[in-house]
């Protein structure tokens, strides 16, 4: 198999390096799959650096998730050879290679009517946006809701998500191609944070009311001003810190504007509430197969263009979602 390895902390681009290696035989809970598809997140370049919540120690392959066919089972594993699923990674054999392991616990199995590649780049957007916008924002048709980053893969999301859920969205993103890519998305309402004045646009969308949910995945300097665009009673979703910095909300204002501060974090309902994954994908799923949901994916890589999308994801270059493809020819 060929697999991208790390075995030294650092940048990716700096330490990652592609090899030929023996198929990683698959452990106690664990299932080998032959990967068709990977998606780039954030998240791996931090676990390259050492600073992700979940530390692995070198050498390892990155890539949180993978998607593709299992092809080996270890014990204690309910999965069947054959299946088509998409799991989180497992046993230091992330998805950035041809084969990769999977915990079986976590592991779903992908409808027939769901390509593979469409599985992947869907499954952590829209998870993460129906936990946000459903689970933790309890969004409602006819309400207003501000997307911060609408261009990237959770964004994106989250503005299919709430325009199929009958609300009207506030579209925020940098530069004219992010913002030509919102208005593919259906945004009601688009903002260029590069050139605009993100405040004065969304109040004046708005009548000076603000919005009802306002969905952060960025952080940074952007809360301050997200916060200040929550109306009475809303909500402002802590999504993730894709600034790098994280910020405090000051709760006098919490207060003031009797607004509620959320964090969503999908992961931590694994082992606490399972039953609400099985609920999210049971309403996901059925929505990628009949077009509902339209995961946008803006590049599908070779294993030896991986760098370059991560260079690219890393400088906030890319829009939607970025996928490797060990089954494309390199050109």
């Amino acid at each position: 198999m060929r697999a991208w390895r790390l075995n030294e902390l650092g940048y990716p681009w700096d330490v990652l390096e592609l090899g030929e290696y023996d198929s990683p035989e698959p452990g106690p809970g664990q299932a080998r799959i032959a990967v068709e598809a990977a998606d780039l997140n954030f998240a791996d370049i931090l676990h390259c650096q050492g600073t992700y919540q979940e530390r692995w120690d070198p050498p390892f392959t990155p890539g949180m998730g993978a998607c593709g066919t299992v092809t080996a089972l270890g014990p204690e594993c309910g999965l069947d050879i054959g299946v088509r699923v998409i799991g989180n990674s497992a046993g230091g054999w992330g998805g950035y290679a041809s084969e990769a392991l999977i915990k079986c616990a976590t592991a779903r199995r992908v409808p027939d009517d769901v390509s593979l590649p469409a599985a992947c780049a869907a499954n952590v957007i829209y998870g993460t946006a129906w936990f946000s916008l459903y689970r933790r924002g309890q969004m409602r048709a006819g309400e207003t809701v501000l997307v911060l980053a609408a261009a990237g893969g959770v964004g994106s999301a989250a503005v299919q998500m709430a325009k199929a859920a009958g609300c009207t969205v506030l579209a925020a993103a940098g530069g004219p191609a992010k913002t030509e890519t919102c208005r593919g998305l259906g945004a009601d309402v688009v903002i260029d944070y590069d050139s605009d004045d993100l405040y004065q646009n969304v109040m004046d969308a708005t009548g000076g009311r603000g919005c009802d949910i306002v969905y952060d995945p960025v952080g940074g300097e952007y809360f301050d001003v997200a916060r200040r665009l929550v109306a009475w009673e809303g909500r402002l979703l802590v999504v993730g810190f894709a600034s790098g910095t994280i910020p405090s909300a000051p709760a006098n204002h919490v207060l003031v504007k009797n607004y509620s501060v959320v964090g969503v974090h999908m992961g931590g309902y694994r082992g606490r509430k399972d039953e609400v994954l099985e609920e999210c994908y049971a309403e996901i799923w059925p929505q990628v197969a009949n077009g509902t949901l339209e995961p946008l994916i803006s590049r599908q890589l070779p294993l030896e263009g991986l760098l370059d999308g991560l260079r690219d994801l890393h400088e906030r270059r890319t829009t939607g979602r970025v996928l490797l493809r060990p089954d494309l020819p390199y050109s």
